[in-house]
C-alpha cells in the first residue's frame, strides 16, 4: 500500500512539474499576421496599423526578438494591438495559447548630474 502511494504522489508531483514547464513568459509587441514583423515596435502607428488590419480579417500575432507567434485566444489580445505586452502561455510550435495578457510600460529615468564638490 505504501508503495502504491509513493507511486501516485511521485506521478501527481511529475505532471505538476510538466504542466509547470509548460507555462512560459514572452515579451513583444501585438501586431497582426499581415504585417507581421514590421511592427516590432509599439508606436501610435503601429496601433492604427495592426486595428485596420485585423479589421480586415488579419490575426493578432506577437513579434518578440524578431520571431512571429501565432496567439491564441485571439480576443484576448483586442486592446493591445500595437503594444507592448507580456504574455504567459503555453508555447506549440508556433503559437502562444495564452494565459495571461499585460501591457509593458517603460519608465525612463531622467539622468541627474552628479552632484560632485569643487
Amino acid at each position: 500500500m505504501a508503495k502504491r502511494l509513493t507511486m501516485l504522489f511521485v506521478a501527481v508531483l511529475m505532471c505538476g512539474c510538466f504542466a509547470w514547464s509548460a507555462q512560459h513568459v514572452f515579451y513583444g509587441v501585438v501586431s497582426d499576421s499581415m504585417c507581421g514583423a514590421k511592427h516590432s515596435r509599439a508606436s501610435a502607428a503601429a496601433v492604427h496599423c495592426v486595428k485596420s488590419c485585423v479589421a480586415k480579417g488579419s490575426s493578432y500575432v506577437l513579434v518578440s526578438h524578431g520571431k512571429v507567434y501565432q496567439l491564441n485566444p485571439q480576443d484576448k489580445f483586442a486592446d493591445f494591438a500595437g503594444q507592448r505586452v507580456r504574455v504567459q502561455g503555453a508555447l506549440n510550435g508556433d503559437t502562444i495559447a495564452a494565459d495571461t495578457v499585460s501591457a509593458v510600460h517603460y519608465h525612463h529615468h531622467a539622468a541627474t548630474p552628479s552632484s560632485g564638490g569643487m
